[in-house]
């Protein structure tokens, strides 16, 4: 009986699979594998192997760390966006804070606001002025800094929540509608879920880090806050 290695390695043998050049492989009919060429790169011959047979399948360079690749990642332009967003959103409040706090930029101070909350049907209109002055300032601050951003983003959806149920008669379209007072606060309800990115003082925060546990929180509270000054003020 004869063996695969007791084959001629001529032109009726195995040529180009077996050589038998070098001294370690001269006598007792044993040959060595031939280089693969660049051609056979990757590609293997199964046959002979059962199903149980475990057999290395080459793989070419960098095709593993590209199927590893993800798809989405976070880059540096999503940080500068919110870092717009929180400057705009932010200053505008500052702004609209200043003006009924201390009358600045040609607004109604704490006297003038108090008394277009009367015309609104509330109580405590002096109360309401302070707390609307208050959290429309310390919101916007916070909101540019990108410190305690769930709290500023809070503040001041609550403030539109109720400019908007208060402007709901009036449509949507400005100058009576609420559309301003809706992207305002749709602006603020974002920023409770994204963060306020790493351009800000709460990047080393567990919410800066994680936004949407506090975002969540923060939501309920100004959502809450919001339907007590409409039922027990007005």
């Amino acid at each position: 009986m004869s063996t695969d290695d007791d084959r001629s390695t001529s032109a009726g043998g195995y040529p180009g699979m077996y050589s038998t050049g070098g001294e370690d492989y001269s006598g007792g009919g044993a040959h060595r594998m031939a280089e693969p060429s660049d051609e056979d790169y990757g590609r293997y011959d199964d046959s002979g192997y059962s199903s149980s047979s475990t057999t290395t399948v080459l793989s070419k360079p960098g095709a593993e760390e590209e199927r590893r690749k993800p798809g989405y990642a976070w880059h540096g332009g999503l940080d500068f966006g919110l870092l717009v967003l929180r400057l705009v959103l932010g200053g505008t409040f500052v702004a609209h804070g200043l003006q009924k706090l201390f009358s600045l930029f040609n607004g109604p101070g704490i006297d003038g606001f108090a008394q277009f909350l009367g015309t609104q049907g509330f109580s405590q209109t002096t109360l309401l002025a302070w707390v609307t002055g208050v959290s429309e300032l310390v919101g916007g601050v916070l909101l540019v800094l990108g410190l305690f951003t769930p709290v500023g983003a809070a503040a001041v959806l609550g403030v539109m929540a109720n400019v908007i149920f208060l402007k709901w008669s009036g449509g949507f379209f400005s100058p009576r509608g609420f559309e301003w007072e809706l992207a305002l606060g749709a602006a603020a309800f974002t920023l409770l879920f994204t963060g306020p990115g790493r351009i800000s003082l709460d990047r080393p925060t567990p919410w800066g880090r994680r936004p949407v546990p506090l975002g969540l929180f923060m939501l309920i509270v100004a959502a809450g806050l919001s339907v007590v000054t409409l039922v027990v003020f007005r």
